[in-house]
């Protein structure tokens, strides 16, 4: 069986120059994998957060990996969904109560974490629940292949259903600190109580729902002090949905900031003794244009869609599964298309590089694309066909730029 070689000058339409013209080696040189800014692992991404606070509270098996904070009896993760640390900064007048917490973000030293590869919701409250990078957990992606079954796997919605256990096998922070006799709770909405991505990332101890922010944030404060250690998880997610609808510079957005700065300002007045209140994210968000230039249709570029099997992940974050046996054609192919506006990697390259963490487990390999792209300008590969609602979003995350890898980690004490 053949497979198609990259695409050559003369096959995009223009005149191939002789080996003599000048212009001969002037292809875009891609960027190079090494400037891609990696995840903090092990030392200040989302997968350190509970481990640190869990090992705090005494949970064994846990470790402190991030130095910077300080133990607490009761811990409060308020998670706000697409609120990057660059887009909090741009818009201290939407979110004053928050902007005033700046300084104290990781420890007080000002600095914020980093979400882990890719900067996506699905991965990161996998990151956060099992304590775990995407290599081990297993969800590196918005959508990847089952290597069981050939086909692509939407892990937020999880979709086609798949058993969750076998998928992503390790017991979660808030389990393992229920077991050690913590009072671990989450308090979310309640259409989030028996998803499966509830099950493998957030489950153990109670879960509790509410529909409005304001009873999230009083029930967050009453499981604190139903404990005399607590670990308390709490979220919101419409912050991300108006950035994606509207983008994040939208009256939308920013009226959902304003909003989401008085949740935390509710919740920070009525923190009991002896707690720490750490406000984070799950991915920042960039906008981006819809023109030719900055959206790259996958469903209209054949020399992309060239030896491609399955077109996973996301526009930002993309997983290219290649026909058996076209992998180092789809490889040079996606370089030389897209050259210096995304890092293009090898599935090896990648995991060498440490994009999905320090290890990456048996199991999840295979999950990870033959091809793994990573945009680093404000540009999508879109697939408007196959995917017709992402392609249409006007806020986009899931790279390593700093809009999108970048979160806070906000703190107050009582």
């Amino acid at each position: 069986m053949t497979h198609p070689s990259p695409p050559t000058a003369h096959d995009r339409g223009r005149s191939a120059p002789a080996p003599s013209d000048p212009t001969w080696e002037q292809h875009p040189q891609p960027l190079p994998l090494d400037s891609a800014p990696l995840p903090e692992y092990g030392a200040g991404s989302l997968a350190d957060l509970l481990p640190t606070l869990a090992a705090g509270l005494g949970v064994p098996g846990m470790t402190a990996a991030i130095s910077e904070l300080v133990p607490a009896d009761r811990n409060c993760v308020f998670l706000i969904d697409g609120l990057g640390w660059e887009q909090l900064k741009a818009h201290p007048e939407d979110a004053p109560f928050m902007t005033s917490l700046l300084a104290s973000s990781r420890g007080g030293t000002g600095r914020p974490l980093t979400t882990g590869y890719p900067a996506t919701t699905a991965t990161s409250l996998a990151s956060v629940g099992t304590g775990l990078p995407p290599g081990a957990h297993g969800l590196p992606g918005y959508t990847v292949r089952n290597p069981e079954t050939g086909e692509l796997m939407n892990q937020l919605r999880w979709q086609p259903w798949t058993a969750p256990r076998p998928w992503q096998p390790y017991p979660t922070v808030f389990q393992l600190a229920h077991d050690a006799g913590v009072h671990a709770a989450q308090v979310s909405s309640p259409a989030f109580e028996n998803t499966p991505l509830t099950k493998v990332a957030l489950s153990g101890g109670a879960f509790i729902g509410r529909l409005s922010g304001e009873e999230r944030m009083d029930l967050a404060a009453e499981q604190l002090a139903a404990g005399d250690r607590s670990l308390v998880y709490t979220y919101y997610a419409e912050v991300d949905g108006a950035g994606h609808r509207f983008g994040v510079n939208s009256d939308m957005w920013r009226g959902q900031l304003m909003y989401v700065d008085r949740l935390v300002q509710r919740l920070a007045e009525q923190l009991p003794p002896r707690t720490a209140l750490y406000v984070t994210a799950d991915h920042g968000m960039v906008d981006v244009p819809f023109d030719e230039q900055h959206r790259i249709d996958f469903d209209e570029d054949w020399e992309l869609r060239a030896g491609v099997a399955l077109l996973g992940g996301e526009g930002r974050a993309r997983h290219v599964y290649a026909v058996p046996g076209a992998e180092n054609d789809v490889l040079t192919c996606w370089r030389e298309v897209l050259g210096e506006q995304f890092w293009v990697a090898s599935r090896e390259e990648a995991i060498a590089a440490g994009w999905f963490g320090p290890h990456i487990d048996e199991r999840v390999y295979a999950r990870i694309g033959d091809v793994v792209a990573a945009a680093r300008d404000d540009v999508l590969i879109i697939a408007s066909e196959r995917e017709p609602k992402e392609s249409a979003m006007v806020g986009n995350h899931g790279s390593m730029t700093p809009a999108e890898q970048l979160v806070p980690l906000l703190e107050v004490r009582s």
